[in-house]
């Protein structure tokens, strides 16, 4: 079956491993005894995140590397190739969102969120998972979201790029399941992160906020075990349960009644 002792000794490559999940994560991982590449555009985050951890004992790398970039998967990859290491866990966590209509926001940040979300999600997984098939070994987290069950207007990019993210995760695990390799699609709900304010939705701090750290636990614990989806708190569940048995159109009306924004 499989448990988070198997991370031990292993290295673990977190990217947007600067602030909230991502933080949470890489912590997890280091009390589980993995090692860590740590990856995000924040350098100074970064460097505080690996002293903490190197003070705890728990050996780590730094890369800096901005996900926005297309090349910047390959110079992960190749700094990671360089210093000799070998990558046996791969969180996909770094993900952007915007909030607002859609005619209006910051058409770099829309398609940005589709180069994070999913192109790099994509294209890093393609590059390390070919050594972890040849080990018959490797756990593949991949950050989705509750909103990847619904659509969800005024998040409308957001929403459809975590829809690709489960279903690549879920159809990856397939794939990989003979040889060895655990791949989880992680569907947090509403967590404490920098996400709203970065996405500016701050409006939606108002609901229920899970802990970045129990969302980490329990993803952990998820792909330790090979479960292929998990969504960590009840409310998301009985969502993503309720949604499969209502109509899309009916959901999406009420979605864009709680979410519109209010107009000055």
């Amino acid at each position: 079956m499989g448990s988070t002792a198997d991370f031990r000794g292993k290295w673990a490559l977190v990217t947007g491993a600067s602030a909230g999940i991502g933080v949470a994560i890489a912590k997890e991982l280091a009390r589980n005894g993995a090692k860590l590449i740590l990856t995000a555009r924040r350098q100074e985050r970064l460097e505080a995140l690996a002293a903490e951890l190197t003070t705890q004992g728990t050996e780590v790398r730094v890369i800096l590397a901005d996900l926005t970039d297309p090349s910047a998967p390959q110079t992960i990859y190749d700094a990671i190739q360089a210093g000799g290491l070998q990558v046996d866990i791969l969180v996909n966590n770094a993900g952007l969102g915007q909030y607002g209509d859609f005619y209006e926001t910051d058409m770099v940040q829309e398609l940005n969120q589709i180069r994070v979300n999913c192109e790099a999600v994509v294209h890093l997984t393609r590059l390390f998972v070919p050594k972890m098939v040849e080990r018959h070994r490797g756990w593949i987290l991949v950050v989705a979201s509750t909103a990847s069950f619904q659509p969800v207007p005024f998040l409308s990019t957001y929403a459809a790029t975590k829809v690709f993210d489960r279903f690549f995760a879920q159809g990856l695990a397939e794939e990989l399941s003979p040889y060895g390799v655990k791949v989880t699609a992680l569907c947090p709900g509403p967590t404490e992160s920098e996400f709203f304010e970065v996405a500016g939705a701050a409006k939606f701090r108002n609901r229920k906020i899970q802990s970045a750290e129990e969302v980490a636990r329990l993803g952990l614990q998820a792909l330790a075990t090979g479960k292929r989806k998990i969504i960590p708190y009840f409310g998301g569940r009985a969502t993503a349960f309720a949604v499969r048995f209502l109509p899309v159109g009916w959901i999406t009306y009420i979605v864009a009644r709680v979410a519109r924004p209010k107009k000055a």
